[in-house]
């Protein structure tokens, strides 16, 4: 386990990119520490990019972000309309769009998705971002899946319960279409975090927890 403490680099404060195959893997990957950062952190800027979504999928997907972001002076969300299942058929555009996200963000520190993670779309915006952002700190995140592929983590953020059930409400509140299906519920949500929290011994019980496969110190 690595422990670090983000240093905010100059007067600018951090600018992050958030990548997201689908409309709430930000959220459940690394809402808590989001909420948690802008609260500790100068947080100037924020770019949100989610590249799977339909048409009701898309206006939850912005109006979460815009409530996750709600303290951050700056913040650019994107949602594509790749289709969700698909992304690697569409490798040539998405390739593209990250060109095209280099172009016009500079970010101190990126989350996207696990390497190892067992949905094609996750692992086609993993590969993709070591592919785009080769001088970059980079997070990556874990989504609770059927596929049941979780690793072990080297890098954990305690959450506090304020930062953990916010995480949580801002979630089922903005995601509706999805409350239907049989994983999407408060106690998936809130049993990883506490999974984390006692792996890293977090004095509030909850964690986030992240991948860190190069980090220069």
């Amino acid at each position: 386990m690595i422990n670090t403490r983000v240093t905010v680099p100059d007067e600018r404060g951090l600018s992050l990119l958030l990548l997201g195959a689908h409309c709430d893997d930000i959220e459940m990957g690394c809402g808590g520490t989001l909420l948690k950062w802008t609260d500790e952190y100068r947080i100037n800027n924020i770019t949100w990019i989610v590249f799977t979504s339909n048409e009701i999928r898309k206006d939850e997907a912005i109006a979460s972000a815009n409530e996750f972001l709600h303290a951050v002076p700056k913040a650019d969300i994107n949602v594509f309309d790749y289709k969700d299942g698909y992304l690697p058929a569409s490798w040539s555009k998405v390739k593209d769009e990250f060109e095209n996200i280099k172009e016009y963000t500079e970010p101190d520190i990126i989350f996207t998705h696990y390497r190892n993670d067992l949905h094609q779309d996750h692992r086609l915006i993993n590969e993709l971002t070591w592919n785009t952002f080769r001088d970059h700190l980079i997070y990556e995140y874990e989504i609770v899946k059927y596929d049941g592929d979780l690793g072990n983590p080297n890098c954990f953020v305690p959450l506090d319960k304020e930062y953990a059930n916010k995480k949580k409400e801002y979630i089922l509140r903005n995601f509706k279409s999805q409350l239907q299906k049989q994983w999407f519920d408060d106690t998936l949500l809130t049993s990883i975090m506490r999974i984390r929290g006692v792996e890293c011994a977090a004095e509030a019980k909850y964690a986030e927890a992240f991948y860190s496969r190069k980090m220069v110190l």
